[in-house]
């Protein structure tokens, strides 16, 4: 295959995750071709059809897989219970796989898909669009500059108003499902501590069910130590009426506090699209975080901090590059499963009222 050959891409789902941020970042990359989308549902296939004139629609995987030597790489972008069959199926049929977070529900399951994608020479990359949020590469910024000195703690808040369960398969109480909050928004602010601050060593948690009719957690706190000392302090949360900040970071120079989320998800639910203009990924100033001492940012303490532009399409980009063996793995499952082993240490933490240590 030559580099000017796009690269073709399946994918399994077009509910939010395979139509709000696949499909789109995949058909947005130079390099790749979206070429199959696997749909049960007719109004999700014509919605497809609408955005993506060129796809191919099909009703089910093994029509895919029929197909598996016409692609040269699958997206995993159905419900949580489908991502370990699907992979393994896909890995022993020689596709390279991208699965959306979590891509599993132990960390065995997913270091046992690291090895089958070893043995079979393939790549194995999970969906963790977060690690390109623009305060994220704002504050990894600040920290390899050393703006705050050494880190101290770590504040990460994904926090939303949902008083009344909206319902599905992420909200379900079923246990194979791998629904709630710990497992959905936690992979995010878990893998991103991770990146930040390295290995966890110890975990504690407080997980409940707050909401009338709601089956799983729906607000839960996850304190990590790191191996280097630092301190995570994570919440994720549907439950919050007043939203704390996305980020507070405490250092031994100074801290900095980031309010709002990043604005690409927003942008690809109302059919922006990346490169249409300069702008994307851009915040306004007034959602600016701050860094500074010994003074609040609410009231004007320290400076402002510009926030970088979020890129999304860095990640697929990568998994390309990686394709033509030209980059890295952007994000590898055995990464996936260091943040697993601290999800699974979070629920029983919560479940038995313990610190457990990794």
């Amino acid at each position: 295959m030559t580099a000017a050959t796009p690269l073709r891409v399946g994918l399994i789902g077009y509910g939010l995750a395979g139509s709000v941020f696949h499909a789109p970042l995949t058909a947005a990359t130079e390099g790749l071709a979206l070429d199959t989308v696997v749909t049960s549902n007719p109004e999700r296939q014509a919605q497809a059809k609408a955005e993506f004139p060129d796809v191919r629609t099909v009703a089910t995987s093994d029509e895919l897989f029929d197909r598996a030597a016409e692609l040269d790489l699958l997206v995993i972008a159905s419900p949580n219970r489908t991502h370990v069959p699907l992979a393994t199926t896909a890995l022993k049929a020689g596709l390279p796989v991208v699965v959306d977070k979590p891509v599993a529900g132990t960390a065995a399951e997913a270091r046992e898909l690291a090895a089958l994608a070893e043995e079979h020479g393939l790549l194995l990359s999970v969906f963790q669009n977060r690690r390109w949020d623009n305060d994220f590469l704002t504050l990894r910024g600040l920290l390899e500059d050393g703006s705050l000195g050494d880190p101290w703690r770590f504040e990460s808040r994904f926090e939303r108003w949902r008083p009344q369960p909206k319902g599905g398969w992420r909200e379900s109480g079923d246990p194979a499902e791998i629904g709630g909050l710990l497992y959905d928004l936690g992979s995010h602010v878990v893998d991103q501590a991770l990146v930040l601050f390295g290995p966890a060593t110890e975990v504690y948690a407080e997980s409940v069910i707050r909401r009338t009719g709601a089956e799983t957690d729906d607000d839960t706190f996850i304190a990590v130590t790191h191996a280097n000392g630092v301190r995570s302090h994570l919440y994720v949360s549907a439950t919050t009426a007043q939203l704390g900040p996305r980020f507070r970071v405490l250092g031994s120079k100074a801290g900095y506090v980031k309010y709002g989320l990043d604005p690409q998800e927003d942008a690809l639910r109302t059919g922006e699209r990346p490169g249409a203009t300069d702008a994307w990924g851009l915040e306004p100033e007034s959602l600016y975080g701050r860094i500074g001492a010994g003074e609040s940012p609410v009231t004007g303490g320290g400076r402002v901090v510009p926030t970088l532009p979020g890129d999304y399409p860095a990640y697929y980009a990568a998994v390309a590059a990686a394709l033509r063996g030209e980059g890295p793995n952007p994000v590898t499952a055995l990464e996936a499963a260091a943040a697993l082993d601290v999800l699974e240490a979070a629920r029983r933490s919560a479940r038995d009222k313990v610190t457990v240590t990794l």
